[in-house]
């Protein structure tokens, strides 16, 4: 049974779904299939559900015939890249799933730092391909996620404060709209629609293909790791963002509510600096005068080993419910009940992050594009796995 735009269940003319089979290069699913259950399922293990149809697009053309296909007969359509929304819109009970993750084409112009990737591609791929050249744009902080969803949806990834989000470096896009016309978004074409789209999310169509500019990146960065006794946060947090607030746009921070190997809750300061090991040492310098903490660690890595370092806390098939806002500034009024709630927190592994975005940033102007929130520094995410 499918289920409509009105939430009525219906049932489907065989005939017009075997034409519509016909009509796909791709592959299609239905309950009972084999591969069904694989496909139907997506990162958050918390979402158990069951599309009437599964469409993996192998073309563009099949993007549109799906989308004319939900529109014709008024199913509601998820769309799919990675998979990592935390609420499950990528798929419905009922449904179509529109899979993109076939659709992994790459082109990278390195004489002219541009990238042109499909929408099934995750950032490892991207990264992997980008970094044989030095270039990279600022991608997620977990390399199996789909680079679409993250980029329209704005993207603070590790070198935000250096490059800012993704988006700022998002030149065009081909998105098939939902009369199923494929326009493209750019600086002089469809002008309003690639306003929408860079921050806009998924509301105003199917993206199949990004330009991103690309900028000289690692091929190696530092990470500097402390963590201290997770009731020394109050105090610890906002002595770090004065320092932080002091240092180069190379250096970027993300803080953390976690879980030590040893089981103790504890706050952690994460630091990334893209200069040189000498300077990127004396960044991090600074920060020890913040107190004895339980851990400490300086590594240097490559940059396409940054962007694996967080998967396997964010690993697939884990429950995750997800709760995020942006903060003007770390106060012990927010911090102390945040620390306080993170100590009766059942799961070991769950996460309060605070990612520092300010730097390249804040020099966007907010109406820019679709994305606003850009005068505010730090956006916090707190985690139950």
């Amino acid at each position: 049974m499918f289920r409509t735009w009105h939430g009525e269940e219906r049932a489907l003319d065989p005939g017009a779904l075997d034409a519509f089979r016909t009509a796909l290069q791709g592959e299609v699913r239905t309950p009972g299939d084999a591969g069904y259950d694989e496909a139907r399922a997506v990162w958050n293990g918390t979402i158990d559900r069951h599309p009437a149809l599964i469409v993996s697009a192998q073309t563009v053309e099949d993007v549109q015939q799906v989308v004319a296909f939900a529109q014709q007969h008024e199913i509601r359509l998820a769309v799919r890249g990675g998979g990592h929304n935390f609420a499950g819109h990528s798929t419905y009970d009922g449904g179509i799933v529109l899979d993109l993750s076939p659709m992994r084409q790459l082109q990278i112009d390195p004489a002219r730092c541009l990238a042109v990737p499909g929408p099934g591609l995750c950032w490892a791929d991207l990264d992997a391909a980008t970094q044989q050249h030095g270039l990279a744009v600022t991608g997620g902080q977990i390399s199996h996620t789909g680079i679409a969803g993250f980029t329209l949806g704005g993207g603070m990834g590790w070198l935000a404060r250096q490059l800012g989000l993704t988006i700022d470096h998002l030149l065009a896009a081909d998105i098939v709209t939902a009369d199923g016309t494929l326009r493209r978004a750019a600086p002089d074409a469809d002008v309003d629609l690639y306003w929408a789209i860079r921050g806009g999310s998924g509301n105003f169509g199917v993206a199949t293909s990004f330009t991103h500019r690309l900028q000289p990146a690692g091929p190696e960065v530092s990470v500097y790791q402390l963590a201290f006794p997770i009731e020394a946060a109050a105090p610890v947090f906002p002595e770090a963002e004065k320092l932080l607030e002091a240092s180069p746009p190379s250096l970027s921070a993300t803080f953390v509510f976690l879980t030590i190997p040893e089981g103790v809750p504890a706050d952690a300061l994460m630091l990334v600096s893209t200069a040189s090991s000498e300077l990127a040492v004396q960044s991090f310098a600074r920060f020890r005068r913040l107190g004895t903490p339980v851990f400490e660690e300086t590594v240097r890595v490559p940059y396409t080993a940054l962007q694996r370092m967080l998967d396997q806390v964010a690993a697939p098939g884990l429950r995750y419910y997800g709760r995020g806002n942006f903060l003007d500034t770390l106060d012990p009024l927010v911090i102390e009940p945040l620390a306080s709630a993170y100590l009766e927190a059942p799961s070991p592994q769950s996460l309060v992050l605070f990612v520092r975005l300010d730097g390249a940033v804040a020099t966007v102007p907010p109406a820019a594009m679709a994305l606003a929130h850009r005068n505010r520094p730090w956006a916090v995410t707190a985690l139950a796995i």
